[in-house]
């Protein structure tokens, strides 16, 4: 057989078009490649991206907040069920945040010297195994800190040990340099670390826990100034980024960082705090901030700071303003009273300006985002975070076992966030592959990794094109169905991310793309 193969190497430059076929809201950001570079022999496969089905992706998304002053099965009978107006029938939140997070004082998480929460409170149990019932990893914070607090949130053993700290409205505290306090507590760290150093159950880590609501300001140290804060944070920051080496470890970022003071205003910040995170950083940490909405304590120190780490960090918010409880209508920003809408419509515009992945449904206002602004709900699982699919794949119809075939694909992110394959911890696990599956039953047969293709590069309006010729001299003959999916490739290169594509997805996550057949012959090619 004789086939006419046209300058096969011949490169034109690939144009990037507006693809019309998107839906009405990414229309105009997103574009598809056109693929002019002459592969007679191959198939031009378009993919229209899907927008609207929620996707459980690592790092992306609503993350639900539990609280340890509820008992679980409560908890979770609220949350099945919630009545959303804008619908009207039920919901189950859990459909629409796969992360619960539990914050909770060091004390409920070990209690006793070498005992620990999660393996005997029967309520934190609860917690964690209905999260796991429901399809949700975990995420933890571990308060140190009992400020603002009704019980003492170090383990009275800590104390007892000899342990150096302070008294606050009857409440005590370790000073967080004390020799004795650091040393209990990295024990601890340790070992929440040997059962939820796992990222198939846990989502994220803060790696702090320190200060006023474990969020590493407003410190006191047993020196009484600041001279120790470097050397506490290092200490920090060592015990967490190394016992949590395949889970995200985050870190807020602020203007305080392990210093002794709270916001007074927009304009005053400690010098280091910028250069204490950026080593933070360095170590693996990634970002969060507790304040999304307050226009003071989330001000134009922390946007500057959040624009200079876009799309190297991934950002995670939570609301500052809690509608019940907290004044909110005294914000600068002009929210009016009674309207828990303009507060998380001012948290929603933090967050798209920060390019957050993941938002929250913050425990007692859960109820607010369902009622009063849904939309926004919805709005942030097809716009935020990272949603990844293939505008354009150009595949062989046919392939000789003796030749090396060409795929061109090109991939776009519908989401303002960023898919994190840069953190040390995922460490590029995530990859795209190509499979052949068994024409009749569905079963991968071989699997093909593009080595080449960084997830972390897919930004929001630039689409990623690349060329990958897979080694197909060992598949067998016969008839095959192509599909591409997005890869683990420390979980044997089985699916790890689902794509926002329509089309044929079956439940392993691959997208059927179209059939090819592979024949034990040689080709002739003339010019």
């Amino acid at each position: 057989m004789v086939i006419r193969k046209i300058s096969y190497y011949r490169v034109i430059v690939s144009l990037c078009l507006f693809m019309f076929l998107l839906s009405p809201v990414f229309g105009d950001e997103n574009s598809a490649v056109s693929f002019d570079k002459e592969l007679p022999e191959n198939n031009i496969v378009t993919i229209q991206p899907d927008s609207l089905r929620i996707l459980h992706n690592p790092l992306t998304g609503w993350v639900l907040y539990a609280s340890m002053g509820v008992d679980a099965a409560d908890f979770w009978a609220q949350y099945d069920h919630m009545y959303i107006p804008e619908l009207g029938h039920n919901v189950s939140v859990t459909d629409y945040a796969h992360t619960l997070y539990i914050r909770a004082s060091w004390t409920d998480f070990n209690p006793q010297e070498d005992v620990y929460g999660w393996k005997i409170d029967s309520n934190l149990r609860a917690y964690i195994e209905g999260a796991y019932q429901r399809n949700m990893r975990l995420a933890f914070r571990v308060v140190v800190d009992s400020r603002d607090k009704r019980t003492e949130f170090t383990p009275q053993f800590v104390k007892d040990a000899g342990a150096k700290g302070f008294m606050n409205k009857g409440k005590w505290s370790p000073y967080s340099d004390d020799p004795i306090f650091q040393k209990y507590y990295t024990k601890f760290v340790k070992a929440l670390a040997k059962d939820f150093n796992d990222p198939s159950k846990v989502e994220f880590i803060d790696g702090f826990g320190l200060g006023k609501w474990g969020e590493y300001h407003t410190m006191i140290y047993s020196t009484g100034d600041d001279t120790p804060k470097k050397a506490v944070f290092n200490w920090v920051t060592d015990i967490y980024s190394q016992a949590f080496d395949k889970v995200p470890v985050v870190i807020n970022y602020h203007r305080w960082i392990g210093a002794g003071k709270d916001w007074v205003d927009d304009e005053h910040f400690a010098a280091d705090s910028e250069e204490m995170l950026e080593e933070a950083i360095k170590k693996g940490y990634s970002l969060r901030h507790d304040a999304f909405g307050m226009t003071t304590y989330y001000g134009s120190w922390e946007r500057r700071f959040a624009k200079k780490y876009r799309n190297i960090c991934p950002i995670i918010m939570e609301g500052g303003w809690i509608v019940k409880s907290h004044s909110y209508w005294q914000d600068p920003r002009g929210y009016r009273k009674d309207s828990h809408e303009d507060v998380r419509r001012g948290e929603f515009d933090d967050s798209k300006e920060a390019h957050v992945n993941m938002m929250d449904f913050r425990f007692g206002d859960t109820e607010s985002w369902f009622k009063d602004a849904f939309g926004l709900v919805r709005r942030f699982l097809r716009e935020g975070g990272y949603r990844l699919y293939p505008s354009e794949i150009s595949l062989p119809l046919e392939v000789s076992k003796k030749t090396t075939p060409t795929i061109k694909h090109c991939w776009n992110n519908l989401g303002w966030g960023y898919c994190p394959t840069n953190i040390p911890q995922w460490n590029q696990k995530y990859k795209v592959a190509f499979a052949l599956l068994d024409s009749e039953t569905n079963e991968v047969r071989y699997t093909f990794v593009d080595t080449n293709t960084d997830l972390s590069k897919w930004i929001k309006g630039s689409p990623a094109e690349y060329v990958f010729e897979p080694d197909m001299s060992k598949v067998e003959t016969g008839t095959y169905v192509w599909a591409v999916g997005l890869v683990d490739r420390s979980n044997k290169d089985l699916i790890g991310l689902d794509i926002a594509a329509k089309g044929d997805i079956l439940d392993s996550g691959w997208l059927k793309l179209s059939k090819v057949s592979i024949k034990n012959k040689s080709y002739r090619y003339e010019d």
